[in-house]
């Protein structure tokens, strides 16, 4: 039986990730990558599921996050950086290529890996995040325009400060009222600027939901309390600096075999409808909205998660000796 591994792994510049490793050391390798504010820990139910039937699974805490290094400087969390350190894992683990899964905003780092490392990738998997293309000005201007006299927080998070200061204040606060308030049948966030900040935005909640436990939400608010939430705002920093990094991916389209996950309760898909990426992915192997899920799909429905993970990466081509082709 897989055991996992907790590893340290030295991806260059001084940066360290924490990864739990689990599967067979001679598995197919499929990266997991988390969102905000998650960890690997996120990936809890599916790491054994893909170990158990042969996978050798890779689950990052990725820059900024949990056990692994937080640069100070904002444009080390640029996409080159993100997608570099997923492509990292792989020369340490000694592969030539992975499936690659993310969630939220690691969905954005697995698709653009598939446009940027498109040779180290056998397959690309999003879930919550779907595909977008690159747009035809910085995505800070649009969103200025579109949320003109509204509050966006994307744009919220744009500032060094103000949301640090106050997701930081009470991690677990800011944990509990995320997990359990970002379905769309618990109500849109009010969108007025009326100098409220993200927290508190969301409902405290009466109980958890059945899906999380008070052992692992103390879990989350452990690691935050410690790291506080600057490392994965510093993403959402440097959306203007991917898009001024990238000119060649203009009009570029995933080729590698995909797929999508989605809750079906995500307010996310409310504002990125799925069906608009499919133009843009060459080789869509389907797209699963699961029931009765909101935006922590992978956490809230596990056993229907893995399901349809596991189908997506039984499809993909192997090679003569069992590893991706």
């Amino acid at each position: 039986m897989a055991t996992q591994r907790p590893v340290e792994l030295d991806v260059g510049d001084g940066v360290v990730l924490h990864v739990v490793e689990d599967g067979p050391p001679d598995g197919p390798v499929v990266v997991l990558s988390h969102g905000f504010p998650e960890l690997a820990y996120s990936w809890r139910h599916q790491i054994p599921a893909l170990a158990a039937a042969g996978y050798r699974v890779l689950a990052p805490d990725q820059r900024g996050y949990g056990r692994s290094s937080g640069p100070e400087a904002i444009a080390d969390y640029d996409i080159a950086h993100l997608t570099g350190d997923l492509v990292a894992l792989l020369d340490r683990a000694g592969a030539d290529k992975a499936v690659f899964v993310g969630h939220d905003w690691g969905s954005m780092v697995v698709w653009q890996s598939a446009l940027l490392h498109t040779e180290r990738v056998a397959g690309v998997c999003g879930m919550s995040v779907p595909f977008a293309p690159r747009p035809s000005v910085p995505p800070t201007t649009l969103w200025r325009k579109a949320f003109e006299g509204r509050f966006f927080y994307i744009l919220y998070f744009q500032e060094s400060g103000p949301a640090d200061a106050e997701l930081g204040a009470d991690a677990g606060r800011t944990m509990r009222r995320l997990l359990c308030g970002v379905r769309s049948d618990q109500g849109a966030t009010p969108s007025d600027d009326d100098g409220r900040g993200f927290v508190e935005r969301f409902p405290e909640p009466d109980r958890l939901p059945d899906w999380l436990s008070q052992v692992e939400l103390d879990f989350y608010t452990a690691e935050f309390t410690r790291t506080g939430f600057t490392g994965g705002l510093n993403w959402y920093r440097n959306f203007d600096r991917n898009w001024e990094l990238t000119p060649q991916l203009d009009g570029a389209k995933v080729e590698v075999p995909s797929f999508f996950v989605g809750g079906a309760l995500d307010p996310v898909l409310a504002m990125a409808p799925p069906d608009r990426q499919d133009a843009w992915l060459s080789d869509h192997r389907g797209t699963v909205l699961v029931p009765d899920a909101g935006h922590w799909v992978q956490q809230e429905k596990p056993a229907e998660v893995n399901a349809a993970l596991l189908e997506f990466l039984g499809g993909i081509a192997r090679d003569e000796k069992g590893g991706w082709a």
